[in-house]
């Protein structure tokens, strides 16, 4: 009898982790059929048959069919429960970077050529002394590179590497500088590997929406392996073609380095980070002056810059020791004077600089607060239009020095009194996440004394917490005894 007479209509459906929904009918022996199996991005066919316990001495869930290979590819290479425990922009990110890794794969391939060649390598008359020589030069370079530039980061790692990699071409064309040539090139590559590694782990936490970070950098480790063979593969078949044509080599170089800078910016403009940075902080508050609009995590990722404002025209320096704030009692009381948030905030109009001392009790908001306040000083320094308040601060900053920068700090932090909660009200700490570092625990905060204020402050990468007497102005022999307290610091 054919099933389409004995199937009755849908009785359940199920949907099971991240696979599709599937509805379950019941077929004319009293079976439930259970309809395709598979992924919601995928349909490959996989029935599953459930049969009642007891009948046919069948069990309940026994498959009819494997899985599809589709699903077992996808264990591997991609994480438990993908899509949904992974971020949005997981999966054109990991395409854009295979492909980016992929170009890489292949002009690593060729700058190997290269430097095999010009160590001497299918050479008779080349010694192995020497070659093992500048191998280790080489490598102890890398090591030194990897400690000094941990600082280095976007995408100018990425072109650094590409420029690595035509050192390395290039290298045995000057044979004379061989040696120089592969330090120096070996000494950027570290510097990469270490902007990448950092890079990476960051984009783990972003996309790793389960806890699951270590499925999550298992899965790109197995995706990047693959990516890494495929491209041997094809670097057999490139190198006996380019051995013999050295321009032909560099043709290749050149067309891979133009794919892989592509396919950088394409990956990097394919994710949508959830907190934000200094860059994006000030577009979002840029936004906000200007239209009273909070931008969302798309647009704000959207609109960030990425090859141009690596230098932007204010230094803004959260978490700074208070010793390298101060000189002096009078610039100490000049700091704290109408401070009521937990961080103390200096700027330097000529050399168009924000200094920022962060409280034990700082916490998210208070973190987010004293950067915005650093990029509101900026704004009076600019011509973009501002709300009424700080376009009256902006006129007495152009009028002349005779207000001094203290003042106008003063003043912002009764302005942003007003307009932060604003800022605050389109919950960017929800949208965003925030610019907090684990390091900085929210605490009520202290008493303050009418004639005696407190304030306990801490360096980002400071360990004892200092507590500050701030004495009232003509107290003239506690003042000297501050000024001898820090002095002796």
């Amino acid at each position: 009898m054919a099933d389409g007479a004995n199937v009755e209509p849908q009785l359940c459906s199920e949907q099971f982790g991240s696979g599709a929904a599937r509805g379950c009918l019941v077929a004319a022996d009293g079976s439930l059929q259970w309809e395709s199996w598979g992924w919601r991005w995928w349909g490959f066919p996989g029935p599953f048959t459930v049969k009642p316990q007891g009948r046919d001495g069948g069990g309940v869930g026994t498959p009819r069919t494997a899985s599809p290979p589709l699903s077992g590819l996808m264990a591997v290479f991609l994480p438990q429960g993908f899509p949904d425990s992974v971020s949005p922009d997981y999966l054109p990110y990991q395409l854009w970077d295979s492909v980016q890794a992929f170009a890489s794969s292949l002009s690593g391939s060729l700058a190997t050529h290269a430097v095999l060649l010009g160590l001497g390598v299918g050479n008779a008359k080349a010694s192995v002394s020497a070659a093992t020589a500048t191998w280790l030069v080489k490598d102890s370079t890398g090591m030194l590179g990897r400690i000094l530039f941990a600082w280095w980061k976007g995408l100018f790692a990425d072109i650094l590497n590409d420029v690595a990699m035509f050192l390395e071409i290039m290298a045995p064309i000057y044979p004379i500088f061989f040696t120089m040539t592969v330090c120096t090139s070996n000494l950027a590559k570290c510097i990469v590997s270490v902007a990448g590694g950092a890079t990476r782990a960051a984009l783990t936490v972003h996309q790793a929406r389960r806890n699951n970070m270590a499925d999550v950098s298992a899965k790109d480790s197995s995706q990047e392996t693959l990516v890494n063979l495929a491209g041997l593969l094809v670097s057999l078949l490139m190198l006996p073609l380019v051995s013999a044509c050295p321009s032909f080599s560099l043709g290749c170089f050149f067309f891979l380095t133009a794919l892989h800078i592509y396919a950088n910016y394409r990956a990097v403009r394919a994710l949508v980070l959830e907190t934000l940075n200094e860059g994006r902080l000030r577009l979002v508050l840029k936004h906000f002056l200007q239209r009273g609009e909070v931008l969302g995590p798309t647009s704000a990722n959207q609109m960030e810059p990425l090859w141009t404002g690596f230098w932007p025209s204010l230094s803004l320096s959260l978490g700074v020791p208070l010793h390298c704030m101060i000189s002096s009692v009078f610039e100490l009381q000049q700091l704290v004077e109408g401070h009521q948030e937990p961080y103390l905030l200096r700027w330097d109009k000529s050399q168009r600089q924000v200094q920022v001392v962060l409280s034990q009790m700082a916490g998210p908001e208070t973190i987010l607060r004293a950067a915005t306040h650093g990029l509101v000083l900026e704004a009076l320094q600019g011509n973009g239009p501002l709300p009424r308040e700080l376009e009256e601060l902006r006129n007495q900053v152009r009028a002349g020095p005779e207000k001094d920068s203290w003042v106008i700090v003063r003043e912002t932090h009764q302005v942003l009194d007003k307009l932060f909660p604003k800022f605050l009200k389109g919950n960017i700490l929800k949208l965003h996440g925030s610019l907090a570092s684990e390091a900085f625990s929210p605490e009520p905060l202290p008493n303050q004394s009418p004639c005696l204020q407190e304030r306990e402050v801490r360096a980002a990468e400071a360990v004892s917490v200092l507590t500050i007497c701030i004495i009232p102005v003509g107290t003239e022999e506690l003042g000297a005894g501050v000024a001898a307290w820090l002095t002796n610091e």
